[in-house]
């Protein structure tokens, strides 16, 4: 799932996920400026521009979580189920590093499919600070406090974008330098493309569907999902499509 490869992708059938439910943008930023609507593996993706995060999925089966590594410091986006931090921890491996590595968890929302982990995977990672959107924050049980992730809060050079819809506190990340945009459950994607967010699992379809319309307007080629594979490539236009 990411922008020029390093390691094939292997692609999974995923199956369908459990019922989630048991359980300032920089104005000077051009890279977020709207566009123009002209004409158990770990993927690995080389860094297209200096400064780029080089991103690494960590495949749990149904559900991803991602490792983003700049300049030896990682963040890692979404932890997955409940006993997850083992298969995480294996990927930090994998790319050389250790938990004491990682400055940053970012939970994309509160879903016990993308949360379930991430009271184990702040105890490992004692120097990280956690953050999660104001709405999901308070049913988010941690052993420290996390922090509010607010449209336009910069974390470790990526840009917070409010994706309401999923649930209330849905939040995306955002590469600007490598094009790089982690959604979460904010949007899917299938056969190489991205699709709209699953309305069995989403609290409110109006405000996911204003999402969506909102990430077509930023620039991004990688496309990084909770429940299938990346889109490496061309993925703007992808979402743009759902929007027109």
């Amino acid at each position: 799932m990411p922008a020029t490869s390093s390691s094939s992708s292997s692609s999974q059938t995923a199956a369908p996920p459990p019922d989630p439910t048991d359980v300032s943008l920089d104005p000077v930023d051009g890279s977020l400026d709207p566009i123009e609507s002209d004409p158990g593996d770990e993927d690995v993706a080389t860094p297209v521009a200096e400064g780029a995060v080089r991103w690494n999925r960590v495949n749990l089966g149904f559900v991803s979580a991602y490792i983003l590594v700049r300049g030896g410091e990682a963040a890692v986006v979404d932890t997955g189920v409940a006993g997850s931090e083992d298969d995480i921890e294996n990927a930090l491996t994998a790319i050389g590093l250790e938990w004491d590595a990682v400055g940053h968890v970012i939970l994309t929302h509160r879903h016990p499919d993308h949360a379930g982990s991430v009271a184990a995977v702040l105890d490992r990672a004692r120097a990280a600070t956690g953050y999660a959107g104001a709405e999901d924050l308070p049913s988010i049980t941690v052993p420290r406090e996390l922090r509010v992730a607010a449209d336009g809060d910069e974390v470790f050079g990526l840009k917070i974008v409010t994706t309401p819809g999923h649930t209330k506190g849905h939040i995306s990340v955002l590469d600007p330098i490598g094009g790089v945009l982690v959604a979460g459950d904010a949007l899917n994607t299938a056969n190489g493309k991205a699709t709209g967010p699953n309305p069995d699992f989403s609290e409110d379809m109006q405000a996911a569907n204003a999402s969506v319309a909102k990430l077509a307007k930023l620039r991004f080629e990688t496309l990084l999902v909770g429940h299938a594979d990346p889109v490496e490539g061309g993925a703007q236009p992808s979402v743009a499509a759902l929007d027109s």
